[in-house]
């Protein structure tokens, strides 16, 4: 039976749990029916920040919603993999409407729907969220409590957390050891709070200049507490994708060799596809495009001394990285999260972007043979058969406020053809 709140069909969800596990019975449905319905092309579609199976499911349909009349000819079948993850839901996203979103003003303390999927993200935390909430309500004057509130923050998270989710933090190596301890968890609080509520000012300014005043450091507190819950959620991606999605894909291919498998991540949801390619067994050769939609992890992921180095050659076809100067999420705050320890201070702007920057920002860096288009170029001829190829989408990915951005801004038709030309679907 089709989902009476999805635009195209057939389509399964696939759900994961924040460890990787797959639920058996959706993952032994869409086995059976994949095969029986006889699908050609299968489309997975992984969400980035958002906390439940409803807010995957209505971004999955908007952005699925143009494929059928695009290739109509084409056997496609559709799939949302769901996984454990949030957004604060101050941050607007174009074309969905929240109530917390609406509100221009910039907010430092937490409101009730943000709490309650903290609660819902991070289980037998909730003494610890009501010892934040009440600090970001309250404010308290002096470096002490911040540092405490820093303390709190790290605590929340589980910065190294037991079981499998601790392999997954690292996007680049240093020396052969994985960097996966941003300075915001191993340095000062008051620093990091400085430094975030500072680039907030600056994106909430007319001109996106920084003022001569100096903020107040619990204006950036909030912004630590986000970026260091996306630290949690970038962690869970990258285990979702090797221990759960890559081994699905596996099986995929031993029950129906034939289905030709494309894979598509949001933000974190792109990192979770990137590292399905980790996880994919031995000889399979069934993923035949990767489309990454603002992907929130390091643009030299695949370069050399990036955790995933040469992987993109697991894709029988080419891995395309969509980025837009105006994602301000990973264009600004993304790299000021990411800087580890020991990294210079003086590093700042365009130099601090070029180190800790994001895929969605800047695409793919420091990858021999990369090709590069602009989205009206890339739909106008045919994509590269293998590689990794960079697209300046910014002509469509450009709506959203301080403090995202244009980063959830994907819903595009443009964005849905590219998919089907990455994938050579007709």
């Amino acid at each position: 039976m089709a989902d009476p709140a999805m635009s195209v069909t057939p389509y399964w969800a696939l759900t994961f749990d924040a460890d990787g596990d797959v639920d058996g019975g959706q993952r032994d449905r869409l086995l059976t029916e994949v095969k029986r319905r006889g699908v050609r092309d299968l489309l997975l579609f992984s969400h980035g920040w958002n906390c439940d199976r409803s807010a995957a499911t209505r971004l999955c349909s908007r952005f699925f919603a143009p494929v059928p009349a695009l290739a109509p000819a084409a056997k496609i079948g559709y799939v949302g993999v769901v996984w454990p993850s949030m957004r604060f839901s101050d941050e607007p996203i174009p074309d969905f409407p929240h109530s917390a979103a609406t509100d221009p003003t910039p907010r430092t303390a937490l409101d009730e729907d943000t709490r309650h999927d903290l609660l819902e993200t991070f289980p037998g935390r909730a003494t610890v969220i009501d010892q934040i909430a009440r600090m970001l309500e309250q404010r308290p004057p002096g470096r002490a409590e911040l540092e405490e509130f820093g303390r709190l923050v790290r605590l929340l998270v589980d910065v190294v957390p037991p079981g499998p989710q601790a392999l997954f933090a690292a996007d680049t190596l240093a020396e052969g050891v994985p960097q996966d301890e941003p300075e915001m968890f191993t340095g000062s609080t008051t620093a990091a709070c400085e430094e975030f509520a500072q680039a907030l000012a600056a994106l909430q300014s007319p001109s996106h200049t920084e003022e001569f005043s100096l903020p107040n450091p619990w204006d950036g507190a909030h912004e630590l507490l986000r970026q260091a819950t996306y630290y949690a959620m970038k962690r869970r991606a990258g285990t979702v994708g090797e221990r759960g999605l890559g081994p699905f894909v596996g099986r995929l291919a031993t029950v129906t060799p034939g289905v030709r498998v494309h894979l598509v991540g949001h933000s974190f949801g792109g990192r979770l596809v990137s590292f399905a390619l980790r996880g994919l067994p031995e000889g399979v050769r069934t993923v035949k495009s990767v489309t990454l939609l603002q992907g929130a992890f390091s643009h030299y992921a695949f370069a050399p001394r990036g955790v995933l180095q040469g992987h993109q050659n697991r894709i029988d076809g080419p891995l395309v990285c969509c980025y837009s100067r105006f994602d301000q999420a990973l264009g600004t705050m993304y790299p000021l999260a990411s800087r580890m320890a020991g990294d210079s201070q003086g590093l700042v702007g365009e130099m601090l972007g070029a180190k800790w920057g994001a895929m969605g920002h800047d695409g793919v860096q420091a990858v021999p043979g990369t090709r590069a288009y602009a989205l009206a170029e890339a739909l106008a001829a045919p994509l590269p058969t293998s590689g990794c190829v960079n697209v300046d989408a910014a002509a469509v990915v450009r709506r959203g406020g301080a403090p995202a951005g244009a980063h959830s801004d994907i819903v595009h038709p443009e964005l849905a053809r590219l998919v089907l030309a990455a994938g050579r679907i007709r």
